[in-house]
């Protein structure tokens, strides 16, 4: 950058200083109109007015550097040319003294650098040297600014318009959880009240700090988007506890019902075991349970208390717990029935197929075979005397039917 004053620059003629006028003139005015759209740019609004932290204050403080020397040089380069067409006008025919210095101004170095553009290696003890340098040379050194400072705004505005959708959406779904929460007991909610201070803290970075959330040129919205999940959840369970709450005599209808039908279940399967006992005796067989339904049935009145309290969060979990306990309770009913029961009808299954292989014996005219007779006393014994040994009631049974078919294939 030349140090030296504007009449260093060759002269140019009338037409030729004109003309560059106008250029710089309209170069000027586009450079004011990208300044102004910087300027009420939403991003550097948001910048100006947010209380800053963290990598966003540091690379704020950066930009806004650049973008107070990039006014202030704007300022020195539109004095410059307004210092130009003040003297261009003067006189309708310049003599070549006010061409020569009209020259200099335009293309010369003409235009004072601000403090903070001067290097160091141009300062002195007591301030840095005057420097100017030439309009073109001003209008790149302000485009670099321009440029960075515009990838600064562009880069916290992209984060916000990214982070604070998500973070709204996050928050008005706290409130509403809130006020279910509210609603149900007037009481305190730990899992929301954690939720809220995971989400305040993250809300104050996005707010104050967004720049800090940017990986990979992209915010990341993963917390958000899981704290929004986890709050939709917590709202709809919420929600779900409202209408239990209005609903709860049904609730309990049905909860009742279910006990009563695993406490039928849990007699008959009583009742199917002790026939067991005496119709086919002890065996393998475990004992069924006993007092299923009696322990549903305190816990039933466990869950009257809380709904006297009004504790219908509390309440909500306990009748989802006791809905799997019945079904559990059930179920278990159900398995000791059908073992009891299957014991049962295979006694009366040996009983109907030995009744079927005896009258196909006589139907084959081995009614009268001494052996048959025999072991069809054997068999019909076994099944008819209690308790019933049905392993050798079984194999006298199947001794049974392969001597009827042996006699089938002999005839």
């Amino acid at each position: 950058m030349d140090e030296s004053g504007a009449g260093a620059a060759a002269p140019m003629s009338r037409e030729g200083v004109d003309h560059a006028l106008r250029g710089l003139e309209s170069e000027r005015d586009r450079i004011s109109a990208s300044l102004v759209e910087l300027e009420e740019h939403a991003g550097l609004r948001l910048l100006k007015g947010a209380r800053l932290a963290g990598e966003t204050y540091r690379r704020w403080e950066v930009a806004q550097e650049r973008l107070t020397l990039l006014w202030r040089l704007f300022e020195a380069y539109r004095g410059v040319l307004a210092d130009a067409a003040e003297l261009r006008d003067r006189s309708s025919r310049p003599d070549v003294a006010v061409l020569a210095e009209l020259s200099g101004m335009l293309s010369g170095s003409s235009v004072p650098l601000p403090d903070g553009e001067v290097p160091l290696a141009d300062r002195t003890l007591l301030g840095p040297r005057e420097r100017s340098v030439s309009l073109d040379e001003a209008v790149a050194l302000m485009s670099d600014a321009f440029e960075f400072v515009a990838r600064e705004v562009a880069a916290a505005d992209a984060a916000w318009s990214a982070l604070l959708v998500p973070l709204e959406r996050a928050e008005a779904r706290w409130r509403d959880a809130a006020k279910l929460a509210h609603a149900l007991d007037g009481t305190r909610h730990p899992e929301l009240d954690r939720l809220g201070r995971e989400l305040t803290a993250l809300g104050r970075v996005v707010r104050t700090d967004p720049l800090s959330l940017v990986r990979d040129g992209h915010a990341d919205t993963s917390r958000l988007d899981r704290l929004c999940g986890t709050l939709r959840a917590l709202g709809d369970e919420l929600a779900g506890v409202t209408r239990m709450r209005d609903g709860y005599e049904t609730v309990a209808a049905q909860l009742t019902a279910s006990v009563e039908e695993v406490d039928r279940v849990e007699r008959d399967a009583a009742e199917a075991y002790e026939t067991v006992l005496v119709k086919i005796g002890p065996s393998t067989l475990p004992e069924p349970a006993r007092e299923l339904a009696a322990g549903l049935r305190d816990r039933m009145a466990a869950l009257e208390r809380l709904r006297e309290a009004g504790r219908w969060v509390e309440l909500a979990g306990r009748v989802a717990e006791l809905e799997r306990a019945a079904e559990d309770a059930l179920e278990r009913a159900r398995s000791d029935l059908r073992l009891s029961a299957g014991l049962l009808e295979r006694r009366s299954e040996l009983r109907g197929r030995l009744d079927a292989y005896r009258a196909k014996a006589a139907r084959l005219g081995l009614a009268e075979d001494e052996r048959l007779g025999e072991l069809y006393e054997q068999a019909r014994d076994v099944r008819w005397t209690a308790p019933c040994d049905l392993r050798r009631a079984t194999a006298l049974l199947a001794e049974y039917q392969r001597t009827v078919r042996a006699g089938e294939a002999a005839r």
